[in-house]
This record gives structure tokens, sequence and C-alpha cells, in this order.
């Protein structure tokens, strides 16, 4: 199987570069900048599990010019038009495109640009981050990466990705229900993102603000309500762990939406956000607070614009 990697930034680089690690046929389409740089020092990961630096095949959008068997796509959200029109070229009759971006949106727009049969169901739960060097730097032990059919059939293909994706340095399983996981994700990105953003803090200091515990409980409340009527409704085993998982007294957690606009850069409030208010409308659902946390983060990006 031949993998392409779309992006190499703490997402995309860590677990392709895990892959290459372990041997398997991964490429990495990357901008000329960060292709530039990847030549000159190699795709570095420093991790609780073992630094290593590689030497990745790397290809840009002007080079690519041949479909792969998969395509793991790990870009943010707010790039994808621009990623679909790079990758475009790697996709076949037979490929398989695998997204871990945020939120469902993207399914949607995969499917409309590509063909619903060449979009397969992905997540991962993996702490990383880019520093200033262009390292990759895991910050925690976590390193999911889950994958299926969005119908939960079993498919060949997903059969030959995961055995491709085994024994490499980190978590990797099919899953039949992976459409509902990739929903329950946006249950906890939304409802910590809304959380941490409209109350500027951690999830421990607006637990302990007077308000705070119900405030973080309607929010979820309000999450569930809209993804249980137009998505797959989250199991309750899920739901009350991030109940419980958000209304952790002196829990230091904050959501990486918090971190970006802490440090002044582009978020995803459209994807982890805005989408799913705009989902709740035009199911007749009121979402007060998450629509609060949205034209917060709206007043934010526009100004950041301007």
């Amino acid at each position: 199987m031949r993998l392409l990697v779309v992006g190499a930034g703490s997402t995309g680089g860590y677990f392709g570069g895990r892959l290459a690690q372990a041997g398997r046929d991964v490429t990495f389409l990357v901008r000329p900048a960060r292709a530039a740089q990847l030549r000159e020092r190699g795709l570095e990961i420093r991790s609780p599990h073992g630094d290593v630096t590689l030497h990745p095949q790397l290809v840009t959008a002007a080079e690519l010019a041949q479909p792969y068997d998969a395509i793991l796509l790990t870009v943010k959200g707010y790039t994808l038009d621009a990623a679909m029109e790079d990758f475009a070229p790697a996709v076949g009759a037979d490929t398989v495109i695998l997204p871990v971006l945020n939120g469902m949106r993207h399914v949607d727009r995969l499917k409309a640009r590509f063909g619903a049969a060449a979009v397969g169901g992905g997540l991962c739960k993996c702490a990383t981050t880019l520093d200033d060097e262009g390292r990759i730097v895991q910050l925690s032990g976590m390193q999911e990466l889950a994958y299926g059919e969005l119908d939960g059939r079993p498919s060949p293909r997903m059969q030959a990705l995961d055995a491709f994706m085994a024994k490499a340095g980190f978590d990797a399983r099919l899953s039949p229900i992976i459409e509902g996981e990739m929903w329950e994700k946006w249950l906890l990105l939304s409802s910590l993102g809304a959380i941490t953003c409209l109350m500027r803090g951690t999830t421990g200091e607006v637990e302990a603000a007077p308000g705070g515990r119900d405030f973080i409980l309607d929010v979820i409340d309000e999450a569930m309500t809209v993804i249980s009527a137009v998505g797959v409704p989250p199991r309750q085993a899920t739901v009350e762990a991030v109940r419980g998982l958000l209304t952790t007294k002196g829990s230091p957690m904050t959501s990486s939406m918090y971190r970006d606009l802490e440090g002044g850069h582009r978020v995803e409030a459209e994807e982890i956000v805005g989408d799913l208010v705009r989902r709740g409308r035009e199911a007749g659902i009121a979402t007060p607070l998450l629509a609060a946390a949205n034209t917060h983060l709206g007043v934010y990006a526009n100004r950041a614009r301007g």
C-alpha cells in the first residue's frame, strides 16, 4: 500500500513519521517552504515514546502526478479547499481518503468533491504541537488512530489499511462504528472549545467560578441535543465521560482552539462550533450558549482579519 499524508504538521507529521519509521511506503504532500525545511533538517519527532529524525519521501502539489492507495488528510478545516485542490491528482478510482479533521463538515465537502465512495472515516487522539523550529512535539503519551467505512461495513480496502497501520509505533484500530465515534469526538471538542474560549480559562477555572459547573453541563447538553438530532446519537457512557472530564475540579484542560486563540493564531471556529450551531438552527434547536461562543469567536476572527 502507498500512503500519501497531506500535511507534515503536528498530526500528519507524527503519524506519518511513525509509519515511515516502521518502513511503510509513505509520502508527505507539503508546501515548498516546509519541503525545504524538512530536506534540510529532516522530520524531527520529540516524544515520550522515543525521539527520531527521519528523511521521508516528499512531494509538492506541482510534482504530484499519480494516484495513491490511501490519503491521510491531516490539515486544519479552514485550509480544506486548498488541500483538496492540491491532492486531487492523487485520487484514483480505488483511492480511499482518510480524514482526521475536527467536526463533520469536511465529510460533506469531501464527498461532494470526490464522491461518497472515496471517503472513509477517521479520527485521531494525540496531543502534539509544532514548535518554532518545525519539530513535532508530543505532549502526552496518547497516540491513537482509528478508521473504518462510514457505513460500518467490512471492506478489503479497510482491512488492507489496518494491516498497513498495525505495529507502526502507535495505537491503530479498525472501527465498525467510526462515524458514531466521529460525532462523539465532536461532542467533546465543541463543548470543550465553547467552554474554554467563551470563558477564557481552563475547565477547572470555569468549574470553580460561580455557576461554572452548571454552565459546563448546559453547554454539553446543547451539543448533545443537536448531535442526537442531526447525526449519530452519542452513547450514554460517552456523554457521562465527557461530563465527568469537563467538570473535574482543578483540571488544567483547555482546547487547542483556546490555545490558538490565546496565541493570536487562526482558529477552527466554524468547523468546531459554528457548524454545530448552524445544524441546530436548521433542525429548530436553540443553542444559546454555543451561539454565544460562536459570536465571540467571530469577533476574534474579524478582528484578526482587520
